[in-house]
């Protein structure tokens, strides 16, 4: 379809050119009346906190979902229950709505992107259809014969010779088999193969029940010539009948052939079943690896976790899980075994022999003699299971607070069966072009393209005839993705491991896979994640799908996706109460010449100020050398300490490998004992220089709604005890407790405390609606009846973090917990904000303002996962403000970042790339921004440039 001309008006089947809102008032918004253009690409913008969110995804999806439900019948929505009405008179010309948001992300280890995207799901069908099997113990081909290709090859290959036919009834298991060799007996057969020995069937024969047996039945004893062509037919039939399916031939020299219906090697005779598509999932137990169930890791206690440091003796601690000596049973037992080998508890753990730690770690059969306390003079006389066995028991059996206790000594391990590709073996000897299925789910989005490039000229003619269909879907979808901008994930991602930006586009290029049209789609900062290179992919798929005929609401803060939009839409002029206002609209020619501060920030009036004088540092450095994880190619990284670093590079090329999965976890194991292993490095000097580190990252503060800012940074500890203290709580005899709404007491039971209550939808995601008994306020009457400041607990929770600034101006413990949620940019939430409705770069700033809070040493090493995330202009200038106060205060803070305004103000900027996938891993350009722009092979030097100069 192509473009229509912005002046022409384009009605379609709803008969309107436009969506029309009135009188908008949900959460902040100001009764607003707006309306923009239908089957267009339109962004709402605006300052964090403004009222974007309200207007986007609680007011036109929220009344699109509503009017979806109200289309069911009063049958169906009985079972459902019914959404509240979103706060607005009415909304003309709204389609049916699909939003695409950051925070739907599936927790589920299970859940991959070759599943998500359906990609896995059709190569399931083509192996399955079209691959071909091979033997996993000799490496040959497996084949499947009919009777009459038996016949014939028995004809052609041991004409002349005397054969015995077998039919196999007993492969490799234990047991007498006396009731067996009866019924072969009454059905007229004399002779069996037991073990590779031919007998004759006597009365009561048995076989010894405690070992492992093979067991034909001697079918007929043939010479094959194929004069007896119709016999030696009709004793294979029923060969094949006795085996269900599979049956041998015996050479008088006694070489035995297999010959089977279904798959089998013609060497050793092992058989596959007929593959289906289950054989190749990980979530089926038919194709699930059995040692890891599908998960291609395996969570282990290992001795390692239990004894960390063996210079230690038993007594001071050596074992881990049972601390230092004390007077009980487990010790006296440990002080038995060690007694029986002439050890004591004061032994250090690397004296003492491995056998007899194998015993403290797995236990023994033989019972330990422990003196009795109660009855002096006598011994008890028990077996000992051993710690390991013990913790493991513990982690089936225990309680919720035991099984975390043992987690502290778990630690996760590549499954040693299947080598992390979470697939039985058999699943992992089908083949296609020499591939299975599990090598090609590790191929990056690219590579994958590639390999199923004219993969119909490397298969057979029956191969290519099945396969064309399903590799048409594959293709298309893999293209999908390709458009997108995610070609350097692989299909066996983890869906929960991926930013909200790389989660929200997958699902992006599932939609526009579906070619739906006439349909309203709402995203929620699809930018997130992408480098300024890739952003052209993202929205080129944007409007491809405003092109086929669909309405593109884009709630944004990128700048090229605004000046790219047909309509921007900007909310303000504050954040919270202050905003809610429409400041700005129009298309991008007529917005630039606004004076709403996006605009000016757009047009170039206004920019974030950077200071062109670099930090040196403190002359001191962390250096990590050879770093070779996932697509690492053996990377030197050095970070001078007192400064803003940047990492930087294009996506997938290995910023999250070098610092979340390699870097963090070191400074994490040597500061506190973390058990999380780095990936494969050399060595990491420098960390004399610094005293701790901290990672915040954009994962969820809490995933219930009793998670909120104000428990998460520990300033509601301090109201508690603030309302507490009060006159009236005294009389009343109210301690804390009674300010809690986690347990009984002064909670709203309910809803238990929550506010909501979950409402499980059949059809739909599950929804959360206000009580009905509290209202939402969490407590009950007389817990309310408690005022501060004639505040109750509840509307303290329901401040704003800017009035609650000002009504605790004189609570210092509080007042500079809740002071730096303000200085992050988020004045805006409310105290007690649930934390499901909270965007990752929001949940990322509470976490910041927590440990901001927080004196700091100055030596501080600070690792931020894309701090701008969900952020205007404005709120990135707040941002790097606070980040270069820690920076002078000597701290060195660690950013990973696409935005081009915080690599900018950064002291040194270290960019990986130059590509994604198995085509990044390096260093490409390292130093100043000044430098790095200088650097024609750095992608981010060529956009840096134009920042520097502007």
């Amino acid at each position: 379809m192509t473009k229509a001309s912005p002046e022409k008006k384009i009605f379609d089947s709803t008969g309107h050119d436009v969506i029309e809102i009135v009188g908008a008032r949900e959460h902040n918004l100001k009764n607003i009346n707006v309306s923009f253009p239908r089957n267009k690409l339109v962004v709402i913008t605006g300052i964090s906190g403004s009222g974007k969110s309200s207007l986007a995804f609680d007011t036109i999806y929220a009344e699109g979902q509503r009017r979806y439900m109200e289309s069911f019948s009063a049958y169906a929505r009985s079972f459902m229950g019914n959404l509240e009405r979103p706060d607005v008179d009415k909304i003309n010309g709204l389609s049916p709505v699909i939003s695409i948001e950051q925070k739907t992300t599936s927790r589920n280890p299970r859940s991959t992107v070759g599943t998500v995207t359906e990609i896995y799901d059709f190569m399931r069908l083509l192996f399955a259809r079209a691959g071909e099997a091979f033997s996993y113990l000799t490496g040959e081909k497996m084949v499947r014969q009919s009777e009459d290709q038996i016949l014939d090859t028995l004809l052609q290959n041991f004409n002349g010779k005397k054969l015995h036919l077998l039919a196999p009834v007993v492969k490799g298991r234990k047991g007498h088999y006396r009731e067996l060799f009866q019924q072969i007996r009454k059905s007229g057969f004399t002779k069996v193969r037991v073990d590779g020995e031919v007998q004759d069937i006597t009365a009561k024969m048995q076989v010894d029940r405690y070992k492992i047996h093979d067991i034909e039945i001697v079918m007929d004893r043939i010479v094959a010539d194929s004069k007896d062509r119709a016999r030696i037919g009709q004793s294979i039939n029923k060969s094949l009948k006795e085996g269900k399916g599979v049956m041998m031939i015996m050479e008088e020299n006694g070489k035995v052939h297999h010959f089977s219906k279904f798959l089998m090697d013609p060497k050793t005779g092992l058989a596959y079943d007929e593959p289906a598509p289950n054989t190749f999932s990980f979530n089926s137990p038919y194709g699930a690896c059995p040692t890891c169930n599908g998960l291609g890791q395996i969570e282990e206690i290992t001795k390692e976790s239990v004894i960390p440091d063996a210079s230690l003796s038993v007594s001071r601690g050596g074992i881990l899980p049972l601390g230092e000596y004390r007077d009980i049973w487990i010790f006296k037992k440990i002080e038995a075994i060690l007694k029986r080998y002439k050890l004591t508890l004061s032994s250090p753990i690397k004296d003492i022999p491995k056998d007899v730690i194998n015993i403290l770690l797995y236990g023994d059969d033989e019972p330990v003699a422990v003196a009795s306390v109660k009855y002096p003079g006598s011994e008890w006389n028990t077996k000992f299971e051993g710690i390991i066995s013990f913790l493991e028991k513990q982690k089936e059996e225990g309680s919720d607070a035991i099984k975390k206790w043992v987690d502290d000594f778990t630690v996760s391990k590549t499954c040693p069966e299947c080598n992390g590709a979470r697939l039985k073996k058999e699943s992992l000897h089908f083949k296609l072009d020499s591939k299975n299925i599990a090598e090609l789910a590790q191929l990056d989005i690219n590579a994958l393209k590639k390999w199923f490039e004219g993969l119909e000229d490397r298969l057979n003619e029956k191969q290519r005839i099945i396969a064309t269909e399903v590799l048409k879907e594959i293709r298309k979808r893999i293209g999908f993705l390709l458009d997108v901008g995610l070609d350097y994930l692989n299909l066996n991602r983890p869906i929960r491991t991926l930013s909200g930006g790389e989660s929200q586009r997958i699902r992006l290029a599932t939609q526009i896979g579906t070619q739906l049209v006439g349909v309203l789609y709402i995203l929620d900062e699809p930018s997130i994640g992408l480098h300024a290179r890739d952003n052209v992919k993202l929205i080129k798929a944007l409007k491809d799908l405003r092109d086929i005929g669909n309405s593109v609401i884009v709630v944004e803060h990128d700048k090229d996706m605004m000046l790219e939009s047909d309509y921007i839409l900007d909310i303000g002029p504050g954040a919270g109460r202050h905003g809610g206002h429409v400041v700005a609209e129009g298309d991008p020619a007529t917005f630039l010449k606004g004076n709403s501060t996006t605009s000016k920030y757009l047009s170039g009036k206004i920019s974030i100020p950077f200071s062109k004088d670099r930090r040196k540092g403190s002359g001191e450095s962390i250096s990590l050398t050879n770093a070779s994880g996932n697509n690492l190619k053996n990377v030197d990284l050095d970070i001078p300490l007192g400064t803003l670093t940047c990492i930087t590079g294009v996506s997938g090329s290995g910023k999250s490998t070098l610092i979340h999965d390699t870097l963090f976890p070191i400074l994490n194991q040597h500061f506190y004992n973390s058990r999380t292993e780095p990936l494969a490095h050399k060595k990491v000097t420098g960390l004399k220089h610094i005293d701790k580190v901290i990672e915040v990252d954009q994962s969820p503060i809490g995933r219930t709604p009793r998670s909120n800012p104000a428990t998460y940074t520990g300033a509601f500890s301090d109201i508690r005890d603030l309302f507490s203290q009060l006159p009236e709580s005294k009389i009343r005899g109210y301690k804390t407790g009674r300010f809690s709404f986690n347990v009984k007491g002064g909670r709203c039971e309910t809803c238990e405390g929550a506010g909501l209550r979950l409402i499980e939808m059949e059809f739909l995601p599950d929804v959360y609606v206000p009580c009905e008994t509290c209202k939402g306020k969490r407590y009950n009457r007389e817990t309310l009846e408690v005022r501060f400041k004639g505040k109750s607990i509840s509307d303290v929770l329901d401040m704003t973090v800017e009035e609650a600034v000002t009504f605790f101006e004189n609570q210092p413990r509080i007042l500079r917990k809740i002071q730096t949620l303000c200085e992050v940019g988020l004045g805006y939430i409310s105290l007690g904000q649930h934390a499901t409705t909270l965007s990752g770069g929001e949940a990322q700033r509470v976490k910041l303002a927590t440990e901001l809070s927080k004196r700091d040493t100055g030596k501080t090493f600070y690792i931020l996962d894309e701090p701008t995330t969900g952020l205007h202009f404005q709120d990135i200038a707040h941002l790097l403000d606070v980040l270069q106060k820690l920076v002078n205060k000597g701290n060195t803070v660690l950013v990973i970042e696409h935005n081009m305004d915080v690599i900018k103000s950064a002291d040194y900027i270290v960019d990986l790339g130059p590509e994604g996938g198995e085509k990044g891993g390096r260093i490409i350009a390292k130093g100043t921004p000044e430098e790095v722009s200088k650097n024609p092979a750095s992608y981010t030097g060529k956009f840096l440039k134009t920042e520097l100069v502007a």
